[in-house]
């Protein structure tokens, strides 16, 4: 694990060099290839060094965190053009994707919190440094202190683990049990607050039309991916306990997911609706995780890879109508079907993945979400099936209000879609859709 953490530190001085945009872009691309040729063992930790190790579950998140920072390179072009501070941007994307993988691969808790916390200083960065609006200062501060008041109670629950156990390594919690309950309450808190949970989300809306569409690409793609991440980890722990106050989770999450899938007919904002669905979608993450059984867990991991690459292709979609627009309301984009016909495809692609729609991976992590849930109260199916009937209403409400209808009369001059952002959004679109036919790779972890 050292090995791929020494080529990410010897990136960061290509970065200080002129004209090296697409230079860190290919070493990105090899690293990913590099990792997936990583002996892996299926069931416990492998490739042990220094505190880190890798077992399936940080595997598929490793994979995907290097495989987002890829593309953010990609749907930044703009700033290339622009020459706008780009070398500090390169550091910024290579400084946060070793935070992110060290977050995946450290065994020792204290370190995580350590990565964990350190992620968001980067995200932070790439806000307020590359963000649109001068409103970006105030959503840089909503994403710092949730996040940060949630983590402090967790900091002491981790030396109140350590006191107690004399240790952090994170394998060892399955020989451990816990059932106090301010213990349990501090250490998961942190984690529902990154999700984001339903009552602890406003920092996300925020944080996302603020960010530029790589600060929205990293955020949708992986920050909301590591609260799953660590509840998975942490909740080995708290076995006896979760299954007392599982219902209430359970319950806000539902409860939640509905209200706000009902919200996102009413954004006019294209990024907002996108960042509120994105927060219905983490709902059902949280539910499955907190049943504690096998669909849960495995429904919940594909959930969480699904969802990553297919709202970062999201945002890079709204990020191309906003670069020729200059505007993100739903107002202004609409008739793009006109102007932008080959790129309405993608839409509807990426659309219908959403929806959790076959052959994505959305569907089959839907599917064991709703097995586990329902197999674990007959009741919430009620919620369940108006979660996913809106889900799909407003993935069909975005795309048919941008690409149809009566064109915006005000637009002057035009250009359609260049090869560079079919190819991304393809690279978004292809591991989404055909990662389905290696299923068997996300069933074994567990």
């Amino acid at each position: 694990m050292m090995k791929f953490l020494m080529m990410m530190i010897f990136t960061i001085p290509l970065c200080f060099l002129n004209n090296m945009f697409w230079m860190v872009q290919m070493v990105l691309l090899l690293m990913m290839f590099m990792f997936m040729n990583l002996n892996m063992n299926i069931m416990n930790f492998c490739n042990l060094s220094y505190m880190m190790g890798c077992d399936m579950i940080s595997y598929g998140l490793i994979l995907l965190s290097i495989w987002i920072c890829f593309l953010m390179i990609m749907a930044s072009e703009n700033l290339n053009k622009l020459n706008f501070y780009i070398n500090f941007f390169l550091i910024n994307i290579i400084i946060l994707l070793i935070m992110l993988y060290m977050t995946f691969s450290v065994m020792n808790l204290f370190l995580f919190y350590l990565f964990f916390e350190g992620s968001l200083i980067p995200t932070l960065m790439l806000i307020i440094g590359w963000g649109y609006q001068p409103e970006r200062i105030q959503a840089g501060m909503y994403l710092l202190f949730y996040t940060l008041f949630a983590s402090l109670p967790m900091l002491m629950g981790i030396f109140f683990i350590f006191s107690n156990y004399n240790c952090m390594i994170m394998y060892f919690f399955k020989f451990m049990n816990e059932n106090f309950f301010l213990l349990y309450l501090s250490m998961i808190l942190a984690f529902l607050v990154k999700m984001p949970m339903y009552f602890v989300h406003l920092w996300l809306p925020k944080a996302h039309v603020e960010a530029p569409v790589s600060g929205s690409m990293i955020l949708a793609g992986i920050m909301l991916k590591l609260g799953g991440y660590g509840l998975l980890r942490i909740l080995i722990l708290f076995q006896k306990i979760n299954m007392k106050y599982s219902l209430i989770w359970v319950i806000i999450s539902l409860l939640g997911g509905l209200y706000i899938s009902l919200n996102c007919f009413c954004q006019v904002d294209m990024k907002s609706l996108i960042a509120y669905s994105s927060v219905a979608h983490m709902s059902l993450v949280i539910c499955g995780i907190m049943t504690m059984n096998y669909w849960g867990y495995l429904g919940s991991y594909v959930m969480m890879i699904g969802h990553g690459l297919c709202s970062s292709g999201m945002f890079c979609l709204v990020n191309i109508n906003y670069e020729r627009l200059h505007s993100r309301s739903l107002y202004v984009n609409k008739g793009m079907m006109n102007f932008m016909p080959s790129m309405s495809l993608w839409w509807f692609l990426l659309m219908s993945s959403n929806m959790a729609a076959p052959p994505s991976m959305n569907l089959m992590g839907e599917i064991s979400l709703i097995n586990s849930v329902v197999s674990w109260s007959y009741l919430s199916m009620i919620s369940l099936i108006m979660i996913s009937f809106f889900s799909a209403g407003y993935s069909l409400y975005l795309y048919s209000y941008t690409q149809h209808g009566k064109y915006n009369m005000s637009i002057y001059s035009f250009y359609s879609g260049i090869s560079r952002e079919y190819l991304l959004l393809m690279l978004h679109w292809l591991p989404l859709n055909l990662l389905i036919l290696k299923i068997d790779f996300f069933m074994i972890w567990f």
